[in-house]
């Protein structure tokens, strides 16, 4: 993918997509829209959902799909494929082309993550067990 403006709208992100990249972003998006009412917007030049605060972000790349969690250090029961990385108990999955993912476990990070924002808040602005960094 070449680097260019970055898209102002989430249907305009995934618009500007292609190839299996573009199928991925396509199923996570309806995914997480179907498990829960979240905030969509894109932030950092990738679709990003709030619910109190960051929940979770799916990002395209060249060569692959990052979806990734504020909290997804905590998520690991549910995905253990999640990788440990980065502030606020973040974790991403990474995927590349033919990277097995169900729909029933999509929605069950999703529905956890936003459980734990709200019982913890906004993970950006409070300082959670085994965060690095306060924001």
């Amino acid at each position: 993918m070449k680097k260019s403006a970055p898209a102002e709208t989430p249907d305009a992100y995934v618009a500007s997509l292609g190839g299996w990249q573009r199928r991925y972003v396509e199923a996570l998006r309806a995914a997480v829209v179907d498990a829960a009412q979240l905030a969509e917007s894109v932030k950092w030049g990738h679709l990003v959902y709030f619910s109190n605060g960051p929940v979770l972000l799916i990002r395209a790349e060249e060569s692959r799909v990052l979806f990734g969690f504020w909290r997804g250090q905590r998520l690991r029961d549910i995905e253990s494929r999640l990788n440990p990385g980065g502030k606020y108990e973040m974790a991403t999955l990474q995927i590349v082309e033919e990277t097995p993912l169900e729909r029933e476990t999509v929605v069950k990070l999703v529905e956890k993550a936003i459980a734990l924002n709200m019982a913890e808040g906004n993970p950006v602005s409070v300082v959670s067990p085994g965060s690095r960094n306060a924001a």
